[in-house]
Order: C-alpha cells, then structure tokens, then sequence
C-alpha cells in the first residue's frame, strides 16, 4: 500500500513500457499462430502479453490495426533473413545454396512463423486490403533475388520458395533437401 501521495515504484514501472507496442505485435504473432486469425482477440493477446487489456485499445485501435501491425512484422523479419542470405553469398552458385537454406532451413520453417504466414495467406486471400503486405513481401523477396539472378529467375525462385515451403511443411512426406537443390538447380542452370 502507498501513502497519499507516492507513487508504487513497481506500478509506476509497469506504465512506463516503451516498447511495449511492438511487445505486443510480437506477442500476437505467437497468438496468430497458436490460435489462428479467428481466435485471436486483444484479450487474448494482452492476456498472453501480460498487460492489461486496455493496452491493447491504446495502442490498437482495432483487432485490424493489430493484424496488419503483426503480419507485416512477420513479413519484414522473414524478408530480412531473406535480404541477409542473398546478401551473403558472393555467388550465383552460393545464392542458389541461400535459396536451399531458405527452404529447407529455420527460417521459413520455424512453426511459429510457418502457421502464422498460413494465416496470414488465408487472410490476404479473403481480405484483400492484407494483400498490400503479401505484395510488399514478395516484392522484397525478388528483389533480394535480383542480386544474383536476372528478374524472370528471380520471380521462379521467389514461387518456388513459396510454393516447396508449403509443400515440405504440409506433406506427411516432405520432400529431400536433394529434391530441393535440384529444383533450384533446374531454374537457375544458365
């Protein structure tokens, strides 16, 4: 208890959170993917957050702003790591092993990451203003790709990696890594 007058140093501190904006889009992202679009709600993200539910109305106006705050987080991570493999390999042949690594890698194959880009599929597919996000992530996608590789093979390498992440995530059998390199192979061979 508090003598009129001053302040509790701890309730003080836990008002005073400047970061506690993105906190929460990174909160909800982990919401997204355990409880997908429909089941995620600012109680649930501020509960899983630990702040209090008027947090959520503060710095979101609406369950939208949260989505496209938190979706668009997760396709500017995704397209940094993507940035930072293409960037390292001083190759054509080294960026071809980045885009194995994409695939067959962590990054795009982190659960998390994996079901909440599932979600965020799903809802550019039925919402088209969270499109602008999908667009904006490719878009970044090849344009990493353009370092190495010429924009019609870039735009191949960008499906496949879409399209062979989806296919390794969702299959009882996921395909090898060698099926993997060859595909890459087959459309970058000059």
């Amino acid at each position: 208890m508090t003598v009129a007058g001053n302040r509790d140093p701890e309730a003080r501190s836990r008002r005073h959170d400047p970061g506690r904006r993105d906190r929460l889009i990174d909160v909800a992202l982990g919401v997204l993917a355990e409880h997908g679009v429909a089941g995620t709600t600012h109680r649930r993200v501020a509960a899983a957050a630990d702040v209090p539910l008027g947090s959520m109305t503060y710095h979101f106006g609406s369950m939208d702003d949260l989505l496209h705050a938190a979706f668009t987080r997760l396709a500017e991570r995704t397209a940094d790591a993507f940035d930072q493999a293409l960037t390292e390999a001083g190759t054509a042949q080294a960026a071809g092993d980045a885009v194995v690594g994409l695939i067959a890698g962590p990054t795009l194959n982190d659960p998390e990451t994996m079901l909440a880009s599932l979600e965020l599929y799903a809802l550019a597919a039925r919402r088209p203003e969270f499109r602008a996000i999908t667009d904006a992530w490719m878009a970044r996608s090849r344009e990493a790709l353009h370092r190495h590789f010429d924009p019609e093979t870039a735009l191949m390498l960008d499906a496949l990696i879409e399209g062979t992440t989806l296919h390794r995530a969702l299959s009882l059998d996921p395909m090898p890594v060698s099926t993997v390199r060859a595909a890459v192979e087959r459309i970058v061979r000059p």
